[in-house]
């Protein structure tokens, strides 16, 4: 029988867990992560900032001014600006997986807390502390790559490994640091998930045979 358990800890860990893999796919998709220096567009007398991603990029101010023109610029995987990049988007790639699985397990704890006598929120809970190590794993690879042609001829001449030059870092690379930080944050709040709904107070409800348990 499937007894719903809802907790303020369990809902919580199960909110922030779906709200962390969105935001790391997000982070991952954008152009985002590094704004170029500014630049001007004649067609329409309009300064703006062009912006790369790990796999895509803004160039400049579309037609009247309407917007910027945005896309991939890699048509393949080996196109990617870098091997360092490469590298990070697999680590990243492999990361937001795992959240984005956990997230989906997380919707089904209301009802099922364990899975061949273990604790589904432990399983959940160790899952995003490994992707949380495989995030930040790819965040450190990722300035290694600043030195390719692809950024330079963004952010100047002077771009190095670890020193973007005239470029300034972009919100997707901030919102995947933010992830990666909350997503240690769940693998904690997964063992309080697993206290909270293991309770004494909980089970004495599922002997009343109560099949919706909700608990502060």
């Amino acid at each position: 029988m499937c007894h719903v358990i809802v907790t303020c800890r369990s809902m919580l860990w199960t909110l922030l867990s779906i709200v962390v893999a969105f935001a790391e796919l997000i982070a991952f998709m954008s152009p985002d992560w590094l704004l170029g220096s500014p630049r001007t567009d004649t067609s329409v007398n309009r300064e703006y900032r062009p912006s790369l991603g790990l796999y895509s990029r803004c160039l400049h101010i579309g037609t009247w001014g309407r917007g910027v023109s945005c896309g991939p610029y890699a048509s393949s995987f080996g196109e990617v600006a870098s091997g360092f990049w490469q590298a990070a988007m697999l680590f990243l790639a492999a990361g937001t997986l795992l959240l984005g699985v956990v997230a989906c397990m997380s919707i089904f704890t209301l009802c099922f807390q364990s899975i061949l006598k273990k604790s589904i929120f432990n399983i959940c809970g160790l899952l995003q502390a490994i992707a949380g190590l495989l995030l930040m794993v790819g965040l450190m690879l990722y300035p290694a790559g600043w030195g390719s042609e692809k950024v330079i001829s963004y952010c100047g001449s002077e771009a190095l490994p670890f020193r973007p030059a005239l470029c300034s870092l972009g919100w997707a690379f901030y919102a995947a640091i933010g992830g990666t930080l909350a997503s240690f944050l769940c693998a904690v709040l997964s063992a309080q998930a697993e206290i909270a709904t293991s309770s004494d107070k909980v089970q004495e409800e599922i002997e009343e045979g109560k099949s919706l348990i909700c608990l502060l």
